[in-house]
C-alpha cells in the first residue's frame, strides 16, 4: 500500500477516535458461553450467536460430532 493511502487511513482514523466514534474489540478471558468474563467482570454474553450458551452444551457437541461422522463437512 502506498504511503499516502496509509497516511490517509491514519488521519481517519484519529479523527473517529477524537470525536468518540472509534470501536475498541474487548478481550473476552473466558469460554463462550451466556456468561463470559471482560476485563475480569462477568458479564452476559450478548456479542456473540452464543447468547443461549449452546456452545459449550456436551449434548449439541455430541450431536455435532455425530453428524459430521455422518454426513461429513463441505462448502460445495
Amino acid at each position: 500500500m502506498s504511503k499516502a493511502f496509509l497516511s490517509h487511513i491514519d488521519s481517519e482514523l484519529e479523527g473517529l477516535k477524537s470525536a468518540g466514534l472509534y470501536k475498541s474489540e474487548r478481550v473476552i478471558s473466558s469460554m463462550q458461553s451466556a456468561e463470559i468474563e471482560v476485563t475480569g467482570q462477568k458479564v452476559l454474553n450478548f456479542c456473540a450467536n452464543n447468547y443461549l450458551g449452546l456452545a459449550d452444551s456436551p449434548d449439541l457437541r455430541d450431536a455435532a460430532k455425530r453428524a459430521l461422522d455422518r454426513y461429513g463437512y463441505g462448502m460445495a
